[in-house]
């Protein structure tokens, strides 16, 4: 079980505790939203990057890009 720390800043007491089941799912809920977080800039870096290697791909052949592509051009 996870342990949580209180300290009594003005006694400089620390205790150690089990945590509740409510900061327990406080937790979890919190590492499920940092997966999504992590999951959803994952995909963003995957677009970005397929967007990039189309524009690279187009302007090696002449062809025309689209905006989103001419947009991922950094000069």
């Amino acid at each position: 079980m996870s342990k949580v720390i209180e300290i009594d800043c003005s006694t400089g007491i620390s205790t150690e505790r089990d945590m509740t089941e409510v900061e327990l799912a406080a937790q979890a809920a919190m590492q499920a939203q940092a997966e999504e977080a992590r999951a959803a800039e994952d995909a963003a870096k995957a677009a970005s990057d397929a967007l990039k290697a189309s524009a690279k791909a187009k302007l090696v052949a002449g062809q025309p890009l689209t905006e989103e592509e001419a947009a991922t051009i950094v000069l």
